[in-house]
């Protein structure tokens, strides 16, 4: 028969590895939150960041004459004040469409493509409609039915004779 001593010092020994092999566990852990959490720090900083430049208004040197739009660049709100020259060449060309008396009745994003000369292709097609739409969300552009785009018309006074 087995000593008490004995079968005390087994157990001991076995629950001491048992407390290295988490120990060792818990290291690895505590290092993969370590990146996890810096990881996540970073994350955070840069939404931050980017919600706060958002949020900025557009200042008046940003796009003026030392820095003209470019194709591609991010479409601004339209505030008070604001040209067109502010927008990307391609935005530029699709208001001067909308704005032709052509266009009065409004135009979908097919005829817009015609009207500019670009691909009428569905991929074509589809890059017009994203850009009138994004026009449409800053305020340059009216959506007058569903998927009929036309110029945005100045605000009439309410006080009519």
């Amino acid at each position: 028969m087995p000593s008490v001593m004995g079968l005390l010092e087994a157990r001991e020994k076995k629950v001491r590895e048992e407390v290295a092999r988490l120990r060792e566990e818990a290291e690895r852990v505590q290092a993969a939150l370590g990146v996890a959490e810096r990881a996540l720090e970073r994350l955070e900083l840069a939404r931050v960041t980017v919600a706060e430049v958002l949020a900025e208004e557009p200042s008046a040197g940003a796009a003026g004459p030392g820095r003209a739009a470019v194709a591609g660049s991010v479409v601004p709100h339209r505030a008070e004040g604001v040209g067109a020259e502010v927008l990307a060449p391609e935005y530029q060309q699709i208001l001067a469409v909308l704005a032709a008396p052509e266009a009065a009745g409004g135009m979908r994003a097919k005829q817009l493509a015609v009207q500019l000369g670009w691909q009428t292709t569905p991929a074509g097609v589809e890059g017009v409609r994203s850009r009138v739409k994004r026009l449409t969300a800053r305020g340059w552009v009216a959506e007058l039915r569903p998927n009929v785009f036309g110029a945005v018309r100045p605000a009439v006074s309410a006080a009519v004779g």
